[in-house]
């Protein structure tokens, strides 16, 4: 288990909203002190670099999670383009391969700013099921621990995965290895669509890096409570984590 990392925000808030003023309002309510932020695909794709740069000026640190899969050079261009903006962490699809992942290792070696660099393994919405639709025959742990190794390989931080992979990870690939792990839902909260999940205090427990969070606190009536409330909960249940 992994928990003497002396780096406080462990979390990092999903900004899943279709607006820039829905994210600006949001970002309002809560402490950089407390958490990073995330920037996803939707969020980009209708407001661009200009409001990552916005968000990263405003003191939070970004995860720009665009899941980049293309050929190595193409890639390898997009990864140095987000390290540009000055993102704290951005990431690839180990799906991918090598050649790709090796690409954008080489892009952020070679950028002025080095964001991590993580790559995604298997969605946290995909079960057994999902897998064997796209003719995966593994069950999710084994390719998981696949993709995983693979991306250790190729100079990869760490990877995306569920909290359900944590443990046997941290134990194949080392306590410096980056476990960012989505699907996280405080006791009580609603799965919503994810269907491998965990608390935030298990994810640690089990040796998570970082704990993406999207709903239970951006759905909250008071968004920068429930945030505190997660953040004083792992605090009080890893004090090492201060």
């Amino acid at each position: 288990m992994n928990i003497n990392n002396k780096d406080s925000k462990r979390i990092i808030i999903a900004l899943d909203f279709p607006d820039a003023e829905s994210t600006r309002k949001l970002l309002r309510e809560l402490d950089p002190a407390q958490c990073r932020v995330k920037i996803g695909k939707e969020l980009f794709t209708r407001c661009g670099p200009s409001l990552v740069e916005e968000v990263v000026k405003s003191g939070f640190d970004l995860f720009l999670d665009l899941k980049f899969h293309d050929i190595p050079n193409t890639v390898g261009k997009a990864v140095a383009a987000a390290a540009n903006l000055g993102v704290w962490m951005t990431n690839v699809h180990a799906a991918g391969g090598r050649d790709m992942m090796i690409a954008a290792k080489a892009a952020v070696d070679d950028a002025q700013h080095k964001p991590l660099l993580i790559a995604v393994t298997v969605l946290t919405s995909m079960s057994q099921t999902d897998l064997l639709d796209i003719g995966i025959t593994m069950p999710p742990q084994e390719q998981v621990m696949r993709l995983a190794r693979l991306a250790g390989q190729c100079g990869m931080d760490g990877v995306v995965c569920s909290a359900a992979e944590t443990q046997m990870l941290r134990v194949s690939m080392g306590g410096d290895f980056v476990l960012v792990t989505p699907g996280i839902r405080p006791a009580g909260d609603a799965p919503n669509d994810q269907k491998r999940i965990v608390t935030p205090v298990d994810a640690i427990r089990a040796g998570s890096s970082y704990l993406v969070i999207g709903r239970p606190v951006t759905q909250a009536a008071k968004p920068g409570d429930k945030l505190n409330e997660i953040f004083m909960q792992l605090h009080g249940s890893f004090p090492d984590l201060c």
